[in-house]
């Protein structure tokens, strides 16, 4: 079985509200929301893989993150380590550049149902939050 690290980006803005991305291609989960990032590349670190996917997906240069939680799931077809990082800051206003809708969620408003089932225990420890 495949098994991806990847690196994930809780955008939270001044009001409360975090970033959520539509996942397009057409793939198992095209329609679901999620946190944006990628593949960590051989040779990468999480953070740095994390700048260069927020970079890409969101035109955006992250200034500050921290760890928030790491957690593994398993698909069908493939196993995901993912980190996630809570970015609270960042330069530009993020966009979607892969033609992904773009949604500021309120953190008490996430959605499980709408996120990948990767994402569910995150949107869980984000309502804990204060």
């Amino acid at each position: 079985m495949n098994h991806f690290r990847v690196a994930a980006g809780i955008l939270c803005d001044a009001e409360g509200r975090i970033l959520i991305a539509e996942r397009v291609g057409g793939g198992p989960f095209h329609g679901l929301w999620e946190f944006p990032g990628g593949k960590i590349g051989d040779g990468e670190t999480s953070l740095e893989a994390l700048s260069r996917e927020l970079a890409e997906e969101l035109g955006i240069e992250v200034i500050a993150c921290a760890t928030f939680m790491n957690l593994r799931h398993e698909y069908d077809d493939r196993t995901v380590t993912i980190e996630f990082f809570i970015v609270s800051d960042w330069v530009s206003e993020p966009v979607g550049r892969e033609g992904q809708a773009l949604r500021w969620v309120p953190r008490e408003q996430l959605d499980a149902d709408e996120l990948l089932p990767a994402d569910v225990p995150v949107v869980n420890a984000l309502k804990r939050r204060h």
